[in-house]
């Protein structure tokens, strides 16, 4: 029996990043040794950076990993079309044990706003994940009233998502 094969187009998919997005620890961990590899260059199709990929996917270990780096900036927008941030991804998908990592870290901000100007919050709020629309709201740096393009806020955003359908 032979091993299973994974299909990478290497020019649009970077190793590290394709590691990181599949919670591929160990192999991530690898990579991490070699002295060719940035942690911190964005995949040439959605202009992610590992660890907003490991973040928006919830792999609190390969996130782990990648924080621990010095040359891994944890606030990094995409460079692509969302302009969303580590934590904006991992609020957005209710991936609570990442929120409290990038939380704890002095250099995140969980203001941050995407290109649509959408937070973290206002994210968590709409996706109906109350249990990260806690931890955002336990910082006091947090602004539960910052608003999105559409001039909506986080509160807009969790009432749209309790209205019957």
């Amino acid at each position: 029996m032979s091993a299973p094969t994974a299909r990478v187009n290497l020019a649009e998919h970077r190793s590290c990043v394709w590691a990181a997005k599949n919670g591929h620890e160990g192999i991530v961990k690898l990579l991490l040794g070699q002295k060719d590899v940035n942690p911190d260059t964005p995949d040439a199709v959605y202009g992610q950076t590992p660890l907003s990929w490991a973040a928006e996917n919830g792999h609190e270990g390969t996130v782990k990993l990648l924080l621990e780096r010095g040359d891994v900036n944890p606030d990094t927008p995409d460079a692509g079309w969302y302009g969303r941030t580590p934590l904006s991804w991992a609020a957005g998908n209710g991936h609570e044990g990442v929120v409290k990592l990038l939380l704890g870290r002095k250099d995140v901000d969980p203001n941050s706003s995407s290109k649509s100007g959408r937070t973290p919050l206002s994210l968590a709020a709409g996706n109906g994940y109350g249990g990260v629309v806690e931890l955002l709201l336990r910082r006091e740096d947090i602004n539960p009233d910052s608003s999105c393009e559409s001039r909506r806020t986080p509160l807009w955003w969790a009432a749209k998502r309790c209205q019957p359908q």
